[in-house]
C-alpha cells in the first residue's frame, strides 16, 4: 500500500471516528479541559476543504485520540486522564497552526458561546 494510500485511509477511519463522538466528547469537556476551543478550531480546520490533505489527516488523528475513551491515560483519572490528548492535541495545533485560520477559531468560540450557553439553561448544545 503506497503512502497516499495509507493516508487516506487513515483519514477516513479517523474522520468517521470523529464524526460519531466530537461534539458529545467536546461538549463533556466544557471547562474541564483548558484546550476545548482549540479543539473545536481544529475541527473546523480539519473539516475544512481549503485545509491541505496532510494537515486534516494529522488534525483528525489527534481529534480521534481526543474522541476515543480508551488511551494511554484513561479521561476518568481527575488532573491526569486528559494530559496525553492535550500532549497530542499540542503536536496537532503545532504542526497545524498555519492553517487553523482565524475564521476556524471564531466558529469554536461561537460554538463554545452557544454550548455554555445551552449548559447554563439545561438543554443540550448543538
Amino acid at each position: 500500500m503506497s503512502n497516499s494510500t495509507e493516508l487516506v485511509g487513515n483519514l477516513a477511519a479517523n474522520q468517521n471516528t470523529v464524526s460519531r463522538g466530537f461534539w458529545q466528547k467536546a461538549r463533556k469537556t466544557l471547562g474541564r479541559v483548558p484546550f476545548t476551543e482549540d479543539a473545536v478550531a481544529a475541527f473546523y480546520c480539519a473539516t475544512d476543504s481549503a485545509t491541505p490533505l496532510p494537515i486534516r489527516a494529522t488534525l483528525f488523528g489527534a481529534l480521534a485520540y481526543f474522541v476515543v475513551p480508551l488511551d494511554a491515560i484513561p479521561d476518568i483519572f481527575v488532573g491526569l486522564g486528559f494530559t496525553d490528548d492535550a500532549a497530542i492535541l499540542v503536536a496537532a495545533f503545532t504542526a497545524a497552526r498555519m492553517h487553523i485560520t482565524e475564521a476556524h477559531r471564531d466558529r469554536a468560540r461561537a460554538w463554545l458561546l452557544k454550548a455554555q450557553n445551552s449548559r447554563t439553561a439545561g438543554s443540550p448544545a448543538a
